[in-house]
């Protein structure tokens, strides 16, 4: 969840009452909020840097306040007000409008070349605004909140605001190669190439995560005035001639990104919660935006649309009985406007161009019960009767675990992805016949794709823990994934079962052991019989485990399991060894080649044993 920083005395001056930590915190749980810290920002400096880089700090008393996710509209000073006042029914929902120009529109150009970059742009202008101190951080600080949220760190939209009287319609929106990009960045007092910017901005904290998005692109994205002045670089770095300060009455906004409609979404948010400071509340001065095709469109779109619920179904959702009249103003309440129509049981909803979080029917109806309260809903039996279990793979497995600790192995769990190299070169495979399903954009080598064998994650363990006492005894029950063209996510997880045993000898007769103890915890006897019986409680040794897998076994036939001969690059020769029980191989078990033992840097002998536990289910 964002969490929105906010100046508690200006928060109150806007909201026109003062309220004590505590009913603050009860009215943004009434909202749907929640009030994370109150604190300032000496108190913060302090924490992360010490007393003496906090001396002169601000001790302004800030509330730190978790917003979701989906609710741009409350993501700023101004929004979050103006939600809690018209919440409070203190005012009510402005109506937003688009209103052309007096003179000529500004318009912005798009030429083919951004295509294969960022093809898209939207633009508006916030005419005759009277910035502040406060409305001018609360307006950076909304953008920043916006690239980190919706915009995915720019990658999706990227926003450029700037001040509309230094510059001179109309606007093109091109891309060049970027030795042929020229300008003054922002709070730079010389010209840079784009190629110098980059280099530049590779060591600065905030700019530096953005660059990767279009570094290695034949072209890179600007935008020009009709005087040639840069404007932006997105998504990297506004001009400096269109720098934006207190003083700025008329501001340029262009978003420029991958997709359309966060770019539209990111636009309505802006323009609506900073239209409150233009001498004509609440309206947007258009602009018009030329596309490659020709087709010209009118931005913002600021649409507002109707949604029609009935009452009986959000009274059914929420657990609730309310009169369709009172359910239309407890959604009024929470900035959607809604009458009773029709048979009087049907609620048309207004959704305005700042809730681009209302999708479904689902999203009205988690706004009522907001308004309505949580706290309010009356606790009541479920009508249908349900008894919840544990699934049984994962009780089985729980059930597992307890017994190989019982026969002395310690358990790891390791990460379920791994680099290639884990899974295939050190284990002397072919990575295409490992069948894993890779990352598609991987952070580091280490996590290029999911593990298709535990066996690696516990190689890597106990080369981490080398000098712990000899032997070394450990097992993990956990999934690995493998390519499946017959599921329609395209893989499958199947539920492995792997032990090791590191010590000065191989210890095969231990692993070769702990396979003929699991075994006879399945209740499966060794043998080269393939016929099966039905289990007899006599026969059956006593384990929590073996309690629990008598429900599946009544009077099913068990099948015997046996081990043959097996050749496998991960193995030493002659000391491998292919599971087969019920019927289908279910894993291996030997002792390690001592090359895969040197590539992940052990110096002793190992064998291993890892099975698929879910045939025995």
């Amino acid at each position: 969840m964002p969490t929105v920083s906010v100046k508690r005395d200006v928060l109150f001056r806007a909201l026109g009452r003062t309220y004590t930590n505590e009913e603050f915190d009860e009215l943004c749980f009434e909202f749907g909020l929640e009030l994370d810290e109150i604190t300032s920002e000496k108190e913060i400096i302090s924490k992360e840097q010490g007393n003496e880089k906090a001396q002169g700090a601000s001790d302004v008393v800030l509330y730190k306040i978790d917003v979701p996710a989906n609710r741009y509209d409350l993501l700023c000073l101004e929004g979050l007000v103006r939600g809690l006042q018209v919440f409070k029914e203190r005012i009510k929902a402005p109506m937003y409008k688009r209103v052309m120009p007096n003179g000529e529109i500004q318009k912005l150009i798009i030429t083919e070349e951004t295509a294969k970059i960022r093809p898209y742009a939207v633009a508006a202008v916030l005419r005759n605004m009277k910035f502040t101190k406060d409305r001018y951080d609360s307006f950076i600080e909304l953008q920043e909140k916006l690239h980190q949220n919706i915009c995915r760190k720019r990658a999706l939209v990227a926003i450029g605001t700037h001040d509309l009287d230094t510059l001179s319609g109309p606007f093109t929106y091109t891309a060049k190669k970027p030795a042929d990009i020229k300008f003054k960045p922002l709070n730079k007092s010389k010209e840079y190439t784009a190629c110098e910017l980059m280099n530049i901005y590779k060591t600065d904290n905030q700019l530096k995560h953005y660059l990767h998005i279009i570094e290695n692109k034949p072209l890179y994205p600007v935008i020009y005035d009709s005087n040639g002045v840069v404007l932006s670089m997105p998504p990297i770095i506004n001009g400096n001639h269109s720098k934006i300060t207190v003083n700025t009455r008329n501001v340029f906004i262009e978003c420029t990104g991958t997709d359309f409609t966060k770019a539209k979404i990111v636009l309505d948010t802006i323009v609506t919660m900073f239209s409150e400071y233009c001498d004509n509340q609440f309206t947007v001065e258009a602009a018009e935006v030329v596309f490659p095709n020709g087709k010209l469109h009118t931005f913002p779109e600021l649409a507002y649309r109707k949604e029609i619920v009935r009452a009986d179904l959000i009274n059914k959702k929420i657990g609730i009985r309310e009169t369709p009249e009172n359910l239309a103003k407890l959604l009024t309440r929470m900035c959607l406007k809604s009458e009773v129509i029709g048979d009087g049981h049907q609620i048309e909803i207004e959704v305005p161009p700042t809730r681009a979080d209302i999708i479904h029917a689902c999203d009205i109806i988690e706004d009522a019960a907001i308004a309505y309260g949580y706290n309010n809903i009356q606790m009541t039996l479920p009508k249908t009767y349900t008894i919840a279990n544990q699934f049984p793979l994962n009780k089985f497995t729980e059930l597992l675990r307890h017994d190989m600790a019982a026969a002395g192995f310690t358990e790891a769990l390791t990460f379920a992805l791994c680099s290639q190299e884990d899974i295939a070169d050190k284990l002397g495979l072919d990575i295409s016949a490992t069948k894993a399903v890779h990352i598609s954009n991987p952070k580091t080598a280490e996590f290029q794709v999911a593990r298709t064998t535990l066996l690696p994650g516990l190689l890597k363990t106990i080369a981490a823990n080398r000098k712990m006492p000899l032997p070394l005894k450990l097992f993990e029950i956990s999934d690995v994934v493998i390519k499946d063209s017959s599921r329609d996510v395209g893989a499958r997880n199947y539920r492995h079962l792997c032990a090791v045993y590191y010590n000065k000898n191989p210890g095969f007769e231990i692993i070769h052991g702990l396979l003929d103890r699991i075994m006879q915890l399945f209740a499966v006897p060794p043998g080269e019989k393939k016929g099966g019986y039905v289990i007899k409680a006599s026969e059956v040794p006593f384990s929590p485990l073996v309690t629990i897998l008598k429900f599946f076994w009544v009077c099913e036939p068990v099948h015997f399991y046996h081990i043959f001969d097996s050749t496998c690059p991960a193995f030493f020769p002659g000391r491998c060894a292919e599971i087969f029980a019920r019927g289908q191989s279910i894993g291996k078990l030997g002792v390690l080649h001592p090359d895969v033992i040197t590539k992940f840097e052990l110096t002793l002998p190992c064998s291993c044993l890892e099975i698929n536990i879910e045939p025995f289910l």
